[in-house]
């Protein structure tokens, strides 16, 4: 049997009986809101209903610029990306990769860290293992080029604006490239729900 609900000025739904044996129930949600079917357009599914573990949402930076320091203390590169999480709860994702990092003297180290800003505030440093390398110039007559691998899970708790930006220092000696020779490097922020 089918049940016609009327619309309130025209049009109507049916409620259709499925064409199996036995019984099927359909359970339908105790508060307010819109059902959501796959031949409808313009819908979501809120993002607080997502499971945990879902990606909320994805932002991405890039740059190909000249970034230099010859400071043996974490500065600034200048590189950032923004992301405004939905909960106070949710994760970030932050992860830097690509880029030609090096230091152009022999035997010294660069370090690349990520520092991140909450709503406009100071930037402070999180709690992640450094992106070192140990140039061996000296050694074997040319110098330790890699790509930019740091990746960190954050738990900023809130829903204001959070920026992030590595820093860079070296070992005390000659020049750290954060990039050189233009290649890209990129910023990559997902929110995760928890």
């Amino acid at each position: 049997m089918s049940i016609v609900l009327q619309g309130s000025t025209s049009g109507s739904i049916t409620l259709q009986e499925p064409a199996v044996a036995g019984t099927t129930v359909l359970d339908l949600p105790s508060v307010s809101g819109t059902l959501i079917t796959t031949a409808s357009s313009g819908q979501s599914i809120p993002k607080a209903a997502l499971p945990t573990g879902s990606i909320l949402q994805v932002v991405q930076a890039t740059t190909n610029s000249s970034i230099t320091t010859t400071s043996g203390s974490f500065v600034a590169t200048g590189f950032t990306a923004s992301i405004t999480p939905t909960s106070a709860s949710s994760k970030v994702m932050v992860m830097l990769n690509g880029g030609n990092y090096f230091n152009d003297t022999d035997s010294r180290e660069a370090w690349t860290v990520m520092y991140r800003s909450i709503g406009g505030g100071a930037y402070s440093q999180l709690p992640a293992p450094y992106n070192q390398i140990v140039d061996i110039s000296g050694a074997y007559g040319a110098v330790l080029r890699i790509s930019h691998s740091v990746c960190v899970l954050d738990s900023p708790a809130t829903t204001s604006s959070v920026t992030y930006q590595p820093y860079m220092a070296n070992s005390g000696g000659g020049t750290t490239y954060f990039n050189a020779n233009s290649p890209v490097v990129t910023l990559t922020l997902m929110e995760i729900s928890a």
